[in-house]
């Protein structure tokens, strides 16, 4: 089996960890395997019907959308070349919200989040291209509700699931990263990515990129099936006499036992948006948030509750999120969802409720 085979691509990998699901049942359908060079596909398709009742200005909306993965197709490409397996992929990432009720008609938007070149040897791999950023990265792919619908998000995209809840969003980006050999559990990745926009204005100087970096260990100790992770970031944006220095560390611990789980992470930010990366909407902000989530399986069944919150200096917000999920099975490629959804945001210094929303999400997803 060669190298790219073993390290398939990050949503596919946090999409069998959500589903609970062996590897195998979900592979990508593979096209073409011949001479050292194959060629496969994978897809990922849903759809919720959701009833919000926003209980600050006493409205109940109803809506067809999609949840907080959205609908997606990748082509994944492999070549052997002697000591060294060429790699690629490609995922298009596509919005269903294109009625005229949320005002775009038939413009469907479609978003390339990954694309990227990989080499891989006995030196482990190097990535080339665009791919989700390092930081947060294992606290949104780790996260019980990623194929779930979680908090309300903008009229025409996905859901929020639980960004600005518990976690930032780590946006795609050009990047160059390292992931060096797995070493008794340890994961190591290091990148130099294309640094994001944090200081408001324009001709921001960027003496050099966006340093990112993520370590995890997986072990398993009397049957209970451990996997930690601490992710960071760093980098120092100039316009003019103003300078912004963006840090930022997440981390996490996840804790199984038959089929029980038990998992809580977090973060801290400063001089960075905590919940898209690199909107300048906001400079020097600091910011903190948590995740605590238990999951249960039982058959082709997966009870979750989650709950989670973010503090934000300037951008002066507080968000709370509780979530309880329900997933069941229908066959590997078949999953259906109900899910309940408490969210709420209050103006740090006022104390003024901003959002205060319940909903109700029932989905169903196929994949392969």
């Amino acid at each position: 089996m060669n190298n790219n085979k073993i390290r398939r691509s990050s949503l596919f990998i946090a999409m069998v960890a959500a589903m609970g699901v062996s590897a195998a049942a979900n592979a990508a359908v593979e096209l073409y395997n011949e001479d050292g060079t194959s060629f496969s596909v994978d897809g990922y398709f849903n759809a919720f019907y959701v009833n919000r009742d926003n209980n600050v200005n006493n409205t109940r909306d109803s809506r067809v959308k999609m949840g907080f993965l959205p609908n997606t197709i990748g082509f994944n490409f492999s070549k052997e070349m002697g000591d060294l397996t060429l790699g690629g992929r490609s995922s298009f990432w596509t919005s269903i919200n294109d009625s005229l009720d949320d005002g775009l008609a038939t413009d469907t938007a479609i978003d390339v989040r990954q694309f990227y070149a990989t080499v891989d040897g006995d030196f482990g791999q190097v990535l080339l291209g665009k791919d989700f950023g390092l930081y947060a990265r294992s606290n949104i792919f780790l996260d019980e509700i990623l194929m779930g619908f979680g908090s309300p998000g903008t009229a025409g995209g996905v859901s929020f699931g639980n960004i600005r809840a518990g976690y930032p969003y780590p946006t795609p980006s050009a990047q160059i990263t390292y992931r060096a050999p797995e070493m008794s559990g340890f994961n190591l990745a290091v990148g130099i990515l294309n640094p994001a926009d944090t200081v408001t204005g324009t001709n921001d100087e960027n003496a050099a990129p966006r340093f990112e970096s993520e370590v995890t260990y997986t072990t398993s100790l009397s049957n209970v099936a451990l996997t930690g992770w601490v992710n960071g970031r760093y980098q120092s944006a100039e316009n003019g006499s103003t300078t912004v220095d963006s840090t930022g560390v997440g981390y996490g611990l996840k804790a199984s036992l038959a089929g029980l789980t038990l998992a809580a992470s977090g973060f801290t930010s400063k001089g960075d948006n905590p919940v898209l990366i690199g909107n300048s909407a906001v400079t020097e902000d600091d910011a903190d948030g948590f995740l605590v989530q238990g999951a249960y399986a039982f058959g082709a069944n997966r009870l979750v509750l989650s709950y989670g919150e973010t503090d934000a200096e300037i951008l002066d917000f507080e968000t709370e999120s509780t979530t309880f999920g329900f997933f069941h099975d229908v066959n590997s490629n078949f999953k259906l969802v109900a899910e309940y959804n408490m969210f709420e945001q209050k103006n740090r210094t006022t104390g003024v409720t901003s959002t205060d929303a319940d909903t109700i999400a029932l989905g169903a997803i196929v994949m392969f």
